[in-house]
């Protein structure tokens, strides 16, 4: 079922929202070549934690970390541990904060170092198909019209929309109705309501969108091993439009 939340329960998720964020804003300006991926994560779970809220993804379905960190052909869902970060590397980093009852989730892919013209593109089309979905949303249109800019954003500009992964529905839960894919029709789907709270989270690569599951049962890679971004926001529907609830 899909819940509406009220200005109190949208007050507490943009408090988990503030703190997702500054946990990504920490990590942008941390990341350097040489570091593991088991050590940004713990950057995450130390910031969480420091700010007095429960990390989302750890225990989630049994996954082990504060966060997903997946580099270059991995698409989302990587387990952070011994990988070392590399000069020219694409990094997506998710997180998800739990405070107040409520959750928060938002992911940002970064390029690490000097980093390919390839990619600094595949970067700039994911975060603007974002942005335009999110610029979409407000009461009384259909979810296709959100997923349909988005689609259009990417595809236009080369890219594959991967289709086997959403958004969704946040709240009380991390992952609740509706689901969220990354590509549709206008005039179609869910229509939006003010008081809904969800996560769009656009996942992209330079090749086609088909994806497999590597043998951890979780990181998602590209199965053409085309480099891939992602990058997601939570957002409240209000009256006039959308607020973005994970950021600074």
């Amino acid at each position: 079922m899909i819940t509406i939340k009220n200005l109190a329960e949208i007050a507490k998720m943009k408090q988990a929202g503030h703190i997702a964020a500054l946990v990504l804003d920490i990590i942008k300006k941390e990341i350097k070549p040489g570091m593991t991926t088991g050590e940004i994560d713990k950057i995450a779970e130390k910031t969480i934690l420091e700010n007095k809220a429960d990390c989302s993804f750890k225990g989630f379905g049994g996954y082990p970390a504060a966060t997903c960190i997946s580099i270059n052909e991995e698409v989302v869902h990587g387990i952070p541990g011994n990988r070392v970060v590399k000069e020219g590397d694409l990094v997506g980093i998710d997180v998800g904060v739990y405070y107040l009852g409520y959750h928060a989730d938002t992911a940002i892919t970064v390029g690490v170092g000097k980093i390919s013209a390839e990619k600094k593109k595949l970067i700039d089309v994911t975060q603007e198909s974002l942005r335009k979905g999110i610029t979409m949303v407000k009461p009384d249109v259909h979810l296709g019209d959100v997923q349909a800019i988005i689609q259009k954003t990417i595809e236009s500009a080369g890219f594959g929309v991967i289709r086997d992964l959403t958004g969704h529905g946040i709240g009380t839960q991390l992952q609740e109705p509706p689901s969220i894919p990354n590509f549709g029709k206008v005039g179609t789907g869910l229509i939006l309501q003010k008081g809904m709270t969800i996560a769009i989270e656009p996942m992209v690569s330079v090749g086609n969108w088909h994806v497999r599951v590597e043998n951890d049962g979780w990181t998602v890679v590209t199965a053409d091993g085309s480099p891939s971004a992602h990058f997601e926001h939570t957002i409240a529907i209000t009256a006039t439009g959308a607020e973005i609830l994970t950021k600074l």
